[in-house]
């Protein structure tokens, strides 16, 4: 499909931030995804600095910027979390365990959305709650489907090898055991934006001891129906 609006600088610009919806970038990166010449790409990227809607990490990468999370507040609401809760209600009550939607920001995944547990023991994870991108189910699902540079750079130091990353983009869905904390389990989907790009992680998370040693066998094909409730949610919001 032609995404073309006819004014081409606006065409670029747009480019440009849907290569950011993934996270932090490298101005080679940028080139790289939007297929754009080096120059144009950095003018772009510094004038859309400049307005706020790109900003800087401390390392010099591109990011979205504040002014976006302004914009979409004006608009009246963020249609990922606005469809998020009764999905993540549905989803906690299909499995009895707590139930959460993540975003990555920066080096940390955010909590956006959660359904927790009424009663009975629970892994709580408050809305706003950052957490590392390095272990967990929905650090993996954040990460496996990044580039090869930021895929690399965010196997550094990680809990999980490539060999587990490969593993979840095979299956379309990812667990984890103990590895962001003892005695806790996991199991993670992507969200897709309406570019195709994964965008956040659907995630329920309790303990060992209820979702056993292979947790993914048991709750993944529910965990991956929310996520595609979630993308679907998203797709016809653009339309």
């Amino acid at each position: 499909m032609d995404n073309s609006s006819g004014v081409g600088v606006i065409d670029k610009a747009a480019l440009v931030l849907d290569a950011l919806e993934a996270g932090p970038t490298t101005l080679a990166q940028l080139v790289t995804s939007t297929g754009l010449a080096r120059p144009t790409v950095h003018r772009l990227a510094l004038a859309l600095v400049h307005h706020r809607l790109v900003s800087r990490d401390i390392q010099g990468r591109f990011v979205l910027g504040s002014r976006l999370v302004e914009l979409a507040s004006a608009a009246g609401e963020d249609r990922l979390i606005a469809s998020a809760g009764p999905v993540l209600l549905q989803l906690r009550d299909a499995t009895g365990e707590s139930a959460q939607l993540f975003r990555r920001q920066g080096d940390a995944r955010v909590c956006v959305a959660s359904a927790e547990r009424p009663i009975g023991l629970r892994d709580t994870i408050p809305v706003g709650t950052q957490l590392s991108m390095r272990a967990g189910s929905a650090a993996q699902c954040l990460l496996a489907w990044e580039d090869h540079d930021r895929l690399l750079q965010g196997l550094q130091n990680a809990r999980f090898t490539p060999t587990v990353l490969a593993g979840v983009r095979r299956r379309g869905w990812a667990q984890s055991l103990g590895e962001r904390e003892a005695g806790v389990a996991s199991v993670s989907a992507p969200v897709r934006g309406p570019s195709g790009r994964v965008i956040a992680a659907v995630s329920i998370s309790g303990p060992i001891e209820r979702l056993t040693r292979q947790p993914g066998r048991i709750h993944a094909e529910v965990v991956v129906t929310a996520a595609l409730q979630l993308t679907n949610a998203i797709g016809k919001s653009a339309e």
